[in-house]
This record gives structure tokens, sequence and C-alpha cells, in this order.
């Protein structure tokens, strides 16, 4: 599999079920100085609040706590933009997309060069971690 950067995300598709790959995902960003502060499961949000079927889908509140710290100490308003957001979910082959938010958006988005250097280190370890999941020779279970 091989790894997809756009201006807001950093994007592979896995050949793992959901369930191993956010397995996978949770360790990936662990060993870039990630740790998981939230989880959203979106499909069991809209099914209780729209009773609407949707795909597997959770929402990864990713932080590395020193680049969250220079960010913040730069600008205090940057935390609207924090935690770093991991998405995956379940494709209809069963294979599992897995991205990234892009951390340079924030600098595009907010234009503030002093948070460039933060930026570009949180999107290499991003990068890392995405790349070191796209790096899986897996098939689907």
């Amino acid at each position: 599999m091989t790894t997809k950067d756009t201006a807001l995300g950093i994007s592979t598709v896995l050949a793992l079920d959901y369930d191993r790959a956010i397995e996978h995902v949770v360790a990936a960003l662990k060993e870039q100085g990630f740790g998981v502060l939230t989880e959203i499961d979106v499909k069991a949000t809209l099914k209780k609040k729209l009773d609407a079927d949707f795909r597997r889908y959770v929402i990864l509140g990713a932080c590395n706590p020193p680049l969250a710290y220079r960010a913040l100490s730069t600008d205090l308003a940057i935390g609207l933009l924090l935690p770093c957001n991991v998405i995956v979910y379940e494709n209809d082959d069963r294979t599992t997309t897995v991205s990234a938010m892009n951390p340079m958006a924030i600098v595009d988005m907010t234009g503030h060069e002093a948070l460039r250097e933060v930026a570009e280190q949180a999107t290499a370890k991003l990068q890392a971690a995405v790349a070191a999941l796209s790096a899986l020779q897996t098939t689907p279970a």
C-alpha cells in the first residue's frame, strides 16, 4: 500500500480489517510520540443521535505533548485546532482507510509563520506513522 498526502491529510488504505487497523494505528502513533486523548465512534454517535446507519468510522484525537506545548506557547488560540485528528474507517472491500490531519494546514490556515517549525515536525511524525502503517503487508481476515 502507499501513502497519499494532500493539503488536509496524510492517508493510506490498509489491507486490514477495521479492528486490527485501529490497533496498528494507535501503536504507530505511539511510536511517534503521540497518545490518543479522544476517540469518537462516529457510527455509534450517528445511530444514537439520528438513528442513521453509517460505516464503522472513528476519529482519534492524537497529541504529541512536546509539540502541543510548543504550539500553545506560540499561540494560545491554536488549541482550537488541537489535537491532531486521525480518522479510521471501514471500506466496502474490507480494507481500512487511515488519514491523519496535515499539521501544515494549520500554518496555511492561520498564516502564523512562528508555528511552521512545530507543524513541520508534527507532519513528519504523522507521515512516519502513516508510512509505517502503509508498509504492513497483511491481508484482510
